[in-house]
């Protein structure tokens, strides 16, 4: 009988090949030719890596050696029991997660029907992190997590945060996607450990709207780098409402918010198969063959906001006035929550500016929005133009998808929202911002926002959407979006979430798929 070792090597690294990537390591031990086999082999750790994590394709992992054994420690961490055992690991945590989600491709053999698509990389990082110790040493380390444990009641760095562990976990609790609610993931959820009030402190908080951080989740140092503790609060705030009013059940938001790092990487998003009808005769329009971040198409937009009396007692009556160290307390009243479609086409593209990030041009786009709640003012349907920088996707120096959109009311500019898009260029994970007046009101309103793409077709039937990401809407007699016509949308009802303590608040109550509802946090 043949030996393994006296194999040609390329047959016996054909084989080693197709070892678990935790096995690799124990190899060379066994003897001095397999050591000489494996040790700088740098084909053989491409191999293995290819055979069990996604193909990076035009994204390639520069050392192979170095990232099989990154993800075998980074899965060997995720398996240490204790939480004190892990959370000095928070910086390579950090690197290597946002390593392998970029080198993430999506799997479209196994997930052909979806936009929101998964992927080896993905489940891999969902294995390890569903274990509730792996979400509070490296999710639950940002400064709001820290006051709802009473761990810290202030911060020196409360308005402009510093870079470090705060900031890191929360850049991976984005990541993650999935909005943890409570304080402690692993021990009992109780009312006291609610993360929404927290959360509410930080986008309702006018202070942290600045010239420096443009009113968005950027630093207050004039920069253009993202305050992750920001984009982390957005995503709670608007996590939880969607999660009270029973939102977060639907494929529509589901896939978006309750799926854990679902599109969280460069160019995940793959149009769905209402998207781009294959019996269309339009011809792509040559500008969007040039955008690289996707911009034409149908997003839907997330909108949450207080009653302008709470906003303005919360940020100006006797006794709010707090040095700018000192965080507002946690913020428990209701909010309003609005579901908006954008309908957004690619206008001009030009090169970046000096502030900008080089890699990739400024996109302008144009378009409507309309409010799936028609009903309830006359601000319902506003339009997204192009002003200068407004209606304005682009690269920051970082890297990062920076968002500016203007919406427009009876022909004047109202509203603006400056975003950043999670996961990188062309991600479905989706954009988290803020909202705010245009003209930078010092006293208000403003609040989270978010959106993420559903369709590449502009003119994408209501009905179609419902079919197909809402199907527990059955009436598909709807018109196009955009049609001025008043829809005639049958009633539904939404129970309550089940895994939330019951609590007061009105009932959600969607017609089609429209509301504006106050819930309580």
């Amino acid at each position: 009988m043949v030996l393994l070792t006296e194999l040609p090597p390329e047959i016996v690294q054909h084989v080693l090949g197709y070892i678990e990537p935790s096995d690799l390591g124990w190899v060379p031990r066994v003897c001095k030719n397999l050591y000489h086999i494996v040790n700088g082999n740098t084909s053989l750790f491409r191999i293995v890596y290819l055979n069990n994590y996604d193909n990076p394709l035009n994204k390639p992992v520069v050392n192979w050696t170095q990232a099989v054994h990154d993800i075998v420690r980074l899965q060997g961490i995720g398996r240490r029991d204790r939480v004190q055992d892990k959370k000095n690991e928070l910086s390579f945590v950090y690197d290597t997660v946002k390593s392998f989600l970029q080198n993430a491709a999506t799997d479209t053999d196994r997930f052909p029907l979806t936009t929101y698509l998964t992927s080896r990389n993905t489940e891999i990082l969902r294995s390890i992190f569903e274990e509730e110790t792996n979400q509070s040493a490296f999710l639950c380390r940002s400064t709001i997590f820290g006051r709802a444990r009473k761990e810290c009641i202030c911060s020196d760095n409360h308005i402009s945060s510093v870079q470090g562990d705060h900031q890191k976990s929360a850049h991976l609790h984005c990541l993650f996607g999935m909005p943890i609610l409570y304080a402690r993931p692993e021990s009992h959820q109780t009312r006291e450990s609610k993360m929404s009030p927290y959360a509410c402190s930080v986008v309702y908080d006018l202070r942290r709207y600045t010239e420096n951080t443009k009113w968005g989740p950027f630093m207050d140092d004039d920069t253009d780098r993202v305050d992750w503790e920001k984009a982390e609060a957005i995503m709670i705030v608007i996590g939880s409402n969607l999660r009270r009013l029973g939102l977060a059940r639907f494929p529509l938001c589901r896939s978006f918010w309750d799926s854990p790092f679902a599109g969280a990487w460069p160019q995940s998003y793959i149009p769905h198969p209402i998207s781009r009808k294959p019996d269309s005769l339009e011809v792509p329009d040559p500008l969007e063959l040039q955008d690289p971040y996707g911009v034409t198409g149908t997003w839907l937009r997330i909108v949450c906001f207080l009653d302008y009396t709470d906003f303005h007692i919360y940020n100006f009556a006797e006794g709010a006035q707090l040095p700018r160290n000192i965080p507002r307390p946690a913020l428990d009243v209701g909010q309003a929550t609005r579901l908006i479609l954008m309908r957004i086409r690619v206008t001009s593209i030009e090169p970046p500016g000096p502030e900008d990030g080089q890699e990739l041009p400024v996109v302008h786009f144009k378009g409507i929005s309309q409010s799936l709640d028609d009903s309830y003012d006359d601000n319902a349907n506003s339009d997204l133009r192009v002003f200068g920088e407004k209606g304005t996707v682009r690269l920051t120096r970082e890297g990062e998808v920076h968002w500016t959109t203007f919406s427009i009311f009876n022909g004047e500019e109202r509203w603006r929202s400056e975003s950043v898009q999670i996961g990188g260029v062309k991600s479905s994970k989706g954009v988290l911002g803020h909202w705010f007046d245009k003209d930078f009101d010092p006293h208000g309103p403003a609040g989270p926002s978010a959106f993420w793409k559903v369709s590449d077709d502009i003119a994408a039937e209501y009905s179609e959407i419902m079919q197909n990401f809402l199907p527990s809407v059955h009436d598909t007699s709807f018109d196009k979006l955009g049609d001025e016509d008043e829809f005639d949308r049958p009633a539904y009802r939404s129970d309550d979430d089940e895994d939330e303590e019951d609590e007061p608040g009105l009932e959600l109550e969607i017609t089609g798929i429209s509301w504006v509802t106050w819930t309580d946090n």
